[in-house]
This record gives C-alpha cells, structure tokens and sequence, in this order.
C-alpha cells in the first residue's frame, strides 16, 4: 500500500471514530434526596422529559432520588469528581464552598415565599448564584420548596416551649443558632435518618416544609406542628463547571432552557403542594396543626431575630438589607 493510500485509509479511519464518539449520548446523572412527588422530584422529572423531547439521543438524563447514589452532604464533591452532573442540594449545604448563602437560613427573614422569590430574583440574589464559582461549581438557579414548620413530641405554642428538646438540623451554623435562641439543643442529622430518628425518640422534634413532612411521614411520628413560617428551605441548583464548560455549546444552551422551565414547574408545584399537603396532614388527624395566634408568633421572631447580627459580617450588610427589603 502506498503512502498516500495509507494516510486516506488513515483520516478516514479516525473520522469515523470521532464520528462514533459524538454519536454516544452524553449521560447526565441528576442525584437528589427527596421522594418522586416532592417539588424538587417532579421538578428533575419535568426536566428529564424536556431534554428527552428536545434533544433527542443527544443527552440520556438519569435520575436518583431519594438519597440512592449520594446524601446531601456529599453530592457537591460527587459533583467535582464527575460521579453525577447534576444535583440540587438545600442551600444550607454550601457552607464548605461559600459563607454567603448562610443568609437564607436566617429566621423569619422573609415574610413569605413571594419576598423570597424576589429576592432570588434580583441582582444581589443572581448574585449568589455565582459565590460558588471559584470552587469549581456553577449555580444554574433556585429551586423552591416552601417556607418551614416546626414540629415536636409537645406543642410549640411560644419559644419557652422548646427549652430542652432536642431538634434535627441540616449541617448549619444558623440553624444552629436559631435553635439555641430558643434553649433547644440543635443536632445535625443526614435527611433520611429523621423519621427514624423521631419514631425512635432519639430526637424530639424537627423543622421541614409542608412537602417533606407530608411526603416523608412525618407527621404520622410528631404529636405537633407548628406553623410557623419561620425560615426557607430552598435549593440551589447545580452543576461542575468541568462538566458544563465541556458540553457542545449548542447541547448546554438546551440543557439551560429546558432546566428553566423545568424550575419553574417546580416551583409552581411547590407552591400548590404547600397547600394541599397541609390540608392532607390535617385532615389525616395524625398529629395536631397549631396555628400561632399574632402574640406567640411574634414571641419566636424576637427570640430568633437577634441570630441576623451573629451572622450579618459572614453574610453582608448590604445582602442582608436587600433581602430585608423584598418584603415590601
């Protein structure tokens, strides 16, 4: 075979390999905690559809729910070793990465869900989004779950109520702080071990949105739930910058407008669920819902205000004013 012979069969065998290569679906793992019928898991739903509609063969989305491949506490360096793409971890979870997001755990610092959306969505809460940056993660936007509750083995009627009982926390030095406002003893514990941790007795209490306590049964192992309405639990959607930054242009603009749509999904549902599954922890009759009276809330506010200036040097003032002023 002569040489020019033997370099074409060359180039088209290489062609044809890298032809091969781009023609693998890029695989997309979607790890997350919660149950199927939460926001948050019809949310990853929702996008699995729209990127199966729209790019076809392009991009197979896997999704693990429920904690399957990795817990909270451990999705973000999952995320950094390439062992999932795509994750939506509570806010709460970054502390490692950056101090900044502290400021949504902050008690009774938004007034309701829509002074929380604002907030996300104005310049100073975009900018968040991107604090994560220099540690190798991309924050692609905020995903909803609703506004918290209080739950116990005795009624939570005003904060001398929670002196000595031990609460499950997420991994947060605010909640932290919240809990010791008030004389409880805050212990942090993974998310999957709570219903367990409650039925035991091994906790007496716990804080979580009306979606996870319906979904996660909660409500069948407390005699109480206060509704409080004292803090966010929200999530951050996210990615590594490796794995974003190497996608086709084309394939990652599609992968953000379908994930748009698909928080927006989810945030809808997460509003409507609110709702409904407080009704149908209600109407369970499992547990007692407490409805604080205008005097009892305000009792919580005070003693868990004063957490804000612990935390308003790591946060920001100026953060923390602009967050301040989405209640209006």
């Amino acid at each position: 075979m002569n040489k020019s012979v033997l370099a074409l069969a060359t180039a088209v065998a290489l062609s044809l390999c890298t032809l091969s290569a781009y023609a693998d679906p890029i695989k997309l793992k979607f790890s997350h905690v919660v149950a199927e019928n939460t926001p948050k898991g019809q949310m990853a739903t929702k996008f699995k559809a729209l990127v199966s509609e729209r790019l076809k063969d392009k991009v197979v989305v896997e999704i693990y729910p429920n904690g399957q491949l990795f817990g909270d506490n451990k999705v973000l360096e999952a995320l950094l070793l390439g062992d999932v793409h795509l994750a939506s971890p509570s806010l709460s979870k970054f502390k490692k990465y950056t101090k900044k997001l502290q400021i949504f755990d902050l008690p009774f610092l938004f007034n309701d869900m829509a002074a929380a959306e604002k907030f996300q969505q104005s310049k100073a809460g975009q900018s968040l989004l991107k604090t994560v940056e220099k540690k190798g993660l991309i924050g692609l936007g905020y995903m909803h779950n609703g506004m918290k509750q209080l739950s116990a083995s005795k009624a939570l009627h005003v904060p001398a109520d929670a002196e000595g009982l031990k609460f499950r926390i997420m991994s947060s030095d605010v909640l932290s702080a919240q809990f010791e406002a008030v004389g409880g003893t805050p212990l942090k514990k993974p998310y999957s071990e709570v219903f367990t941790l409650l039925q035991t007795k091994a906790i007496d209490g716990q804080e979580n949105t009306w979606s996870n306590i319906h979904s996660k049964k909660f409500y069948e192992v407390q005699n109480y739930i206060t509704s409080s309405d004292h803090g966010l639990l929200d999530y951050m959607v996210v990615t590594s910058a490796e794995f974003w930054n190497g996608l086709p242009d084309d394939v990652r603009t599609e992968l953000k407008k379908a994930l748009d749509e698909a928080i927006a999904h989810g945030n809808k549902v997460a509003a409507e669920k609110s709702k409904s599954d407080k009704q149908a922890i209600i109407d369970s009759k499992r547990t007692t819902v407490i409805e604080l009276s205008k005097e009892e809330r305000q009792q919580w506010v005070d003693k868990m205000k004063p957490v804000w200036k612990k935390f308003e040097g790591i946060v920001g003032k100026d953060m923390l004013d602009a967050a301040i002023a989405s209640n209006k």
